[in-house]
């Protein structure tokens, strides 16, 4: 019998520029970040040092962006993860599946409004990080948290956080496995 209770899943992930054009603003946001230059009075130059830094840094990123299609793939490997688990998820309960990205598109705050609509009786946070880092879970997280409190929305839906699976049986099998399966076709 499957559940009732609509549960959103929300992927949580840092995000990567579309387009060669979009490396310097996602290095941009990524420096900005309060959960990456944080050190005393970093506050006061933040987002200057941010400029600095992406703009410094943008074209050998786009360099090795070009090679590898002129974009990240981040954003369709997420996609495909995410209509993977929602399939499955479908089978046993009412579950839709979010994809919030910290640092580019869809941006945590246009996810926030989409999983609003859905209008869920619980939220799961899944970070694609798979151990807590306050950089990556942690700001993911707390974005998310701001996001809801500043536009009043959400507040009364229970929301479980998974915050750490590195340890996990089934997880550490699964890259044993994908180890073996590569290390067959590297030795034939």
């Amino acid at each position: 019998m499957k559940n009732d209770l609509k549960t959103a899943v929300v992927l949580l992930n840092l995000g990567g520029p579309d387009s060669l054009d979009a490396v310097e603003p996602f290095l941009f946001n990524l420096f900005n970040d309060p959960e990456i230059i944080n050190f005393p009075f970093s506050f006061l130059f933040r987002k200057k040092l941010a400029k600095i830094i992406s703009v410094k840094r943008a074209p050998k990123i786009q360099q090795q962006y070009e090679k590898i299609g002129g974009k990240s793939p981040i954003l369709d490997i997420t996609s495909k993860q995410a209509a993977l688990l929602e399939n499955s998820l479908q089978k046993k309960i009412n579950a839709k599946v979010f994809i919030a990205m910290r640092y580019w598109k869809p941006f945590t705050e246009e996810t926030v409004i989409e999983v609003n609509k859905f209008s869920p009786d619980i939220i799961v946070l899944l970070p694609l990080y798979p151990q807590f880092s306050t950089a990556t879970t942690g700001s993911s997280v707390k974005e998310w948290n701001r996001l809801i409190k500043s536009q009043n929305i959400l507040t009364n839906v229970p929301v479980k956080v998974i915050e750490n699976y590195h340890l996990n049986d089934l997880y550490i099998d699964s890259f044993i496995e994908r180890i073996y399966t590569a290390l067959k076709k590297i030795s034939c």
